[in-house]
């Protein structure tokens, strides 16, 4: 299973565990469509919420260094985006991730 992957698996599931382990102690995340950051604290808790579906998740391009998916991601609140996400990879975890969202119909 490639990182992608197990990070789309760890937020479905709600994995807070799973996240600490993936996700580098130096990581931060980038959301494009407020210009919001997060550091890993943030993102284990949002996690934990199981606030966010995500579905249709394709994998675009990944290797040692990097990855690239699309996913239509739903929200709690009943908000619908279509997201792209970059990734960044340090020591075989998520350092670095940003996102640029399209908001959908709900």
């Amino acid at each position: 299973m490639s990182i992608i992957e197990k990070m789309a698996k760890i937020l479905s599931d709600g994995d807070t565990a799973g996240a600490e382990q993936l996700i580098h102690d130096d990581y931060q995340f980038l959301m494009h469509s407020s210009g919001k950051k997060l550091g890993k604290a943030d993102v284990v808790k949002w996690i934990g919420m199981k606030d966010v579906k995500k579905e249709k998740v394709r994998v675009l391009f990944e290797n040692n260094d990097v990855g690239f998916e699309h996913a239509y991601v739903s929200y709690s609140d009943g908000n619908k985006e279509a997201v792209m996400t970059y990734y960044k990879f340090k020591d075989g975890k998520v350092a670095y991730q940003e996102t640029g969202a399209t908001k959908l119909p709900r």
